[in-house]
């Protein structure tokens, strides 16, 4: 596959550096720059959300107008370009739907009420931007539920189209808990033919279902780690929709997602007060102190920091910390740092408690990326205790840097981490499996006895973890195969 070359066009909500809430901006941001550098003709279609600078990214205007057929009609937008290290990336700018602060919702977290209309507008926008330009796509890569009517949209009105017919459609979902279920009233506008709404397509309980018509569908299936497409098969993880993955059999595999390892990498990285390598961790110490002044924590290299870069919300397993960090505080010695923000309470929570542990908890609510970066170099363990995963990505920067993960054994995590052998010294984190409180606190209790007392085994560790391998070069061959069989599936 690496010497068939393919047209792929990309339509994503988000994409890094542009516009991104989380890992699907990561994974639009990169992928296409390695599919480029295997020669592939890569290109990235996102909306033009007003928060995106126009200067700063240098935008330059591409097409004045362009018209999009929606069910009631025709309505117009604008086009704009930029050049992502190579990569081609095209907005799609419509005052109408884009032009609001946030990316899918308000700042009180209430989901805007034309979410629907958005993103089905987007997606249409995005195939009539290759009519227009005479770009015949071999793929259409679409992401998530935001753009997952593009494999209906060529099958319903694009089979026989000159330069759509013959596409090929990928469908990436990044997290199955979110689905774009919303009121049948926006159905007709998405003009997607009543016909199709019934129960293995659109329709579910009454309403539209957006990924699960894309699973319906697309050529290919797939999700962000293979044990997260194992779990997603399953009642338990499935959210509904376990039945129609399992039903899509070998059309549905996980790929593993990669990470930058240009911007994530502590030899390279720019935002430290001084980088290092896994021969010389020296500059690691370095990190560690400044991360201890910039929280307001004693400034002892002797004591184990637990860092937490995290959405604060329950599917990250952050009520389970919060839950039991006290009795980790009032009974081991450890610092703790969190980063994030989400749920008012858990917010309220972790704001609160370096008040109440002066020197030894840092917080900060929001979100920074230089702090993100000094967490991941300054921690000597990273906590994620997911409910579930469905790749994670911290985690893996957490390897590079040397920083052991503490992991809930699942999706992702479960992919990534390797579990630390006492008897050998091997693995690379320490991972536990019940969602609970206490489950969690006994394996930082681990994390933390290992520190002081089996030295040689968290050296060896560390070394370990800094010599995993989590490149885009393997996804990006894994995506290659993935886009292989949906061109077969689609000429079946």
């Amino acid at each position: 596959m690496k010497d068939s070359k393919l047209r792929i066009v990309m339509i994503s909500s988000e994409c890094a550096p542009y516009a991104k809430t989380g890992g699907l901006a990561d994974v639009v941001g990169a992928l296409p720059k390695i599919l480029r550098q295997r020669g592939h003709d890569v290109r990235v279609i996102i909306p033009k959300y007003s928060l995106i600078d126009y200067n700063k990214y240098r935008l330059q205007p591409f097409l004045g107008t362009m018209g999009v057929w929606m069910g009631n009609g025709q309505e117009w937008c604008t086009v704009h370009f930029a050049d992502n290290e190579g990569v081609p990336v095209y907005f799609i700018e419509s005052n109408k739907y884009f032009d609001r602060p946030g990316l899918y919702h308000d700042a009180s977290y209430n989901d805007y009420q034309d979410n629907p209309r958005r993103f089905g507008f987007l997606t249409r926008a995005a195939l009539q931007l290759c009519r227009d330009t005479s770009f015949a796509p071999d793929i259409v890569h679409v992401h998530d539920w935001q753009s997952a009517l593009g494999p209906a949209y060529l099958k319903i009105w694009h089979w026989n189209d000159q330069i759509l017919g013959r596409a090929a459609s990928l469908l990436t979902i990044h997290n199955l808990a979110y689905q774009g279920v919303y009121s049948a009233s926006h159905y007709e506008y998405l003009g997607l033919q009543w016909g199709n709404f019934t129960a293995n397509k659109f329709e579910d309980h009454g309403r539209i279902n957006f990924l699960k018509g894309g699973i319906q569908y697309a050529d290919m299936v797939n999700t962000v780690s293979p044990t997260y497409a194992n779990e997603t098969r399953t009642p338990e993880t499935g959210y509904g929709l376990a039945m129609y993955l399992t039903d899509r059999g070998d059309d549905y595999i996980g790929i593993l997602n990669g990470v930058d390892y240009a911007v994530w990498n502590p030899a390279v990285d720019q935002r430290l007060p001084a980088n290092y390598t896994s021969h010389d961790l020296s500059g690691k110490g370095v990190c560690k102190e400044e991360l201890q002044r910039r929280f307001g924590l004693v400034e002892d290299p002797n004591v184990p920091v637990f860092g937490v870069v995290s959405r604060l919300a329950a599917q990250k397993g952050l009520d389970l910390l919060a839950n039991g960090v006290e009795g980790i505080l009032n009974s081991m010695v450890a610092q703790f740092v969190i980063l994030g923000s989400g749920d008012p309470d858990l917010q309220t929570y972790f704001s609160r408690l370096p008040s109440r542990y002066p020197g030894r908890v840092g917080s900060f609510i929001g979100y920074n990326e230089d702090l993100a970066h000094l967490i991941e170099a300054g921690s000597d363990f990273f906590i994620m205790p997911s409910i579930y995963e469905p790749c994670g990505l911290n985690q893996i920067y957490s390897l590079k840097y040397g920083t052991l993960p503490v992991v809930r054994a699942t999706g992702g995590l479960e992919d990534t981490v390797q579990q630390y052998n006492e008897a050998t010294g091997e693995g690379t984190g320490f991972k536990f499996i019940l969602p609970t409180p206490g489950a969690l606190a006994d394996t930082i209790g681990w994390a933390v006895s290992t520190y002081f007392d089996r030295k040689p085994h968290l050296q060896r560790m560390i070394q370990t973890a800094m010599a995993q391998d989590y490149s885009w070069e393997r996804s990006a061959a894994g995506y290659e195969t993935a886009y292989e069989r949906a061109l077969r599936n689609q000429q079946k």
